[in-house]
Formats: C-alpha cells, sequence, structure tokens
C-alpha cells in the first residue's frame, strides 16, 4: 500500500517537473519534456532561413530561366549587350550557389557560393547603371545583393569555416612588395598587348 502511494507521489512529481521544465523553456526557447531536449530556433536563425531562402530561390529561378530560355531572359540579356548564351553560362552557376547554401556543412564551397552569387548581383546592377537603366530596373538585383550579405553575415557556427589562429603581424613591406609586383605585371601587360584577332 505504502509502496503504491509512494509510486503515484513519484509520478506527481515528474508530471509537476516535467511542467516547470515547460515553462521554462517558453522563456529560454528550450523544451524539456520526460528527458527530451527540444531547441527552438531563435530569432537569428529564422531570419538567416528566411534571407536564405529568397536567396536560394532566386538562384534556382535563374537556372530554370536559362535552361527554358525564356523571352524574358533573351530581351534582359540583349539589352545589357550580353550574348544570348551567356544563360547558359550563368544558369548552371546559379543552380550550383542554390544547392550549395541549402546543403547542410560545405563551410568553404558556401564562401564561394556566397561571394558568386554577390559577384553575380552585384554585376546586375552594374549593367543596368551601363546602359542608362533607370532605378526600378535595378533595385531587385540590388535587393537579393543585400539578402545574399544577411544570410553570410547571420550563418550558423556548422556553415562557418572554423575559426583560424591570428595570423603573425606584416610590416609595411609585406604590402609593398606585391603592389609593387602588381604594378609591374601592369605595365609589362601594357607594352605587351595582342594584336585583334582575325576569324
Amino acid at each position: 500500500m505504502r509502496t503504491a502511494e509512494c509510486d503515484r507521489t513519484e509520478e506527481h512529481s515528474q508530471r509537476f517537473a516535467g511542467v516547470q521544465s515547460h515553462a521554462h523553456g517558453a522563456r529560454g526557447h528550450i523544451l524539456v519534456m520526460q528527458g527530451h531536449t527540444f531547441s527552438r530556433p531563435g530569432r537569428r536563425t529564422i531570419a538567416y532561413w528566411v534571407f536564405t531562402v529568397l536567396v536560394v530561390f532566386e538562384n534556382a529561378s535563374g537556372f530554370v530561366w536559362s535552361v527554358l530560355h525564356i523571352e524574358y531572359l533573351r530581351v534582359m540579356l540583349n539589352h545589357l549587350g550580353y550574348p544570348p548564351y551567356f544563360g547558359n553560362i550563368l544558369g548552371p552557376w546559379q543552380l550550383a550557389a542554390a544547392a550549395a547554401l541549402m546543403a547542410p556543412g560545405l563551410p568553404l564551397v558556401k564562401e564561394w557560393a556566397y561571394a558568386g552569387t554577390f559577384f553575380n548581383y552585384s554585376s546586375a546592377v552594374a549593367s543596368h547603371m551601363a546602359v542608362g537603366d533607370r532605378p526600378s530596373m535595378w533595385i531587385a538585383a540590388l535587393v537579393f545583393a543585400v539578402f545574399t550579405v544577411c544570410s553570410w553575415t547571420l550563418r550558423p557556427a556548422d556553415r562557418r569555416l572554423p575559426r583560424q589562429a591570428a595570423a603573425a603581424q606584416t610590416t609595411i613591406w609585406s604590402w609593398i612588395v606585391p603592389v609593387v609586383v602588381i604594378g609591374l605585371m601592369m605595365v609589362l601587360a601594357r607594352l605587351t598587348l595582342p594584336e585583334p584577332p582575325k576569324f
């Protein structure tokens, strides 16, 4: 009889502990119920996925447009002065970027995908400006460039490169030498300009 009472008391205590854990979890974004722990995504994680999904969708759409050779893409490339086959080059890279951003892990590949995606959008903005388009024509590309930076900034730890030890302090000469070398290469390039090709 006493054993049955002890069992019921212990059961009530466990239920009460579960309720307390649930209530504490509502404040701390962690739920603990009967030995199981569930993590609630924080605002940073939610914002990361919102920006990432938007960028991934736009890149996946770009791939589909290039495969289908839709009229919108053809007209836009012609307007910006790009050849029609440019979409065939850009499309597969957009698909690769979308896949890299969605895949788990692969932090180094993600860095490449973020860089390529940002270059794509910023180049689109520059191209529209170069032909004198009004802001409404390139504002979308600018917005997606910002989304890309936001996604990169908010990415969680398992999608980042591991932190490396701080590099040794560099001297002024370690900066001067590369600048001088690049300058000499530019002079050499100027002196060795190629002749126009004959097709």
